[in-house]
């Protein structure tokens, strides 16, 4: 893992009918000409583009499997860490930022990933326009953007709304692992999803860290100077 931080992740969360508020800025940064060598060559064999109809995704990984999507993916060490650990699962990263796209298709190409599928869209268009109802085992949200200032909180990715049109992307059984470090976008995380009808918690309350999330170095740093971290997983409802 790098000691680089992850970026913040920023994805919509406004209703899909009228969504006038978009959650995130795309701020692109300097791509490197690594990254852009990687995007270039990387997105036509493990991209998927975005389009209004509904993804197959045995067409798209080449084969059938519980499928799982990760929205907001920062710089993929994570995401390509976890689709090593579980090779029988696939794994569909969304990202809106192209460095963070870049590298992650480096990882894959430089381990030799083959589960891994990649996005560049807004989240929230791709769950409302391209994955079915009762399609996905799992969904990962890790340490999207707390937009900590009060007047910013509407922005934030885990709402009523969306999780809602997660929960429906769910198969029985299927869950939603959420992260964060910061302690009021839990406690919002906890009340949303605890009130999702869909969903019940795996936990009483907070849930110990699943060993196939790895603590990245800037995570367990952050640890050792008494920060916190919350993970919460729910789980569909049969």
């Amino acid at each position: 893992m790098s000691d680089t931080p992850e970026p913040r992740k920023h994805l919509s969360v406004d209703d899909p009918k009228t969504r006038p508020i978009r959650s995130y800025v795309v701020r692109q940064g300097r791509m490197s000409p690594a990254q852009e060598r990687f995007i270039a060559e990387g997105m036509p064999r493990w991209g998927v583009e975005y389009r209004a109809a509904p993804l197959d995704y045995a067409a798209a990984f080449g084969r059938a499997a519980p499928t799982i999507l990760e929205i907001g993916f920062g710089m993929g060490d994570t995401t390509a860490a976890i689709a090593q650990t579980r090779p029988g699962d696939n794994f569909l990263g969304i990202e809106v930022h192209g460095p963070g796209v870049g590298n992650l298709c480096k990882l894959i190409e430089e381990r030799g990933i083959s589960n891994i599928r990649v996005m560049q869209h807004d989240a929230f268009e791709v769950v409302r326009d391209m994955l079915a109802d009762a399609s996905l085992a799992g969904v990962h949200v890790y340490f999207p953007d707390p937009w900590h200032k009060a007047r910013h909180n509407k922005r934030r990715l885990i709402q009523s709304p969306f999780v809602h049109e997660l929960a429906k992307r769910l198969v029985p059984g299927g869950y939603i692992h959420c992260a964060t470090d910061w302690e009021d976008y839990a406690v919002q995380m906890l009340e949303v999803l605890s009130a999702e009808p869909m969903l019940e918690n795996t936990a009483d309350g907070y849930a110990p860290k699943p060993d196939y999330r790895p603590l990245t170095k800037f995570e367990n740093r952050g640890l050792k100077l008494g920060h916190g971290v919350w993970d919460l997983v729910f789980r569909r409802k049969a």
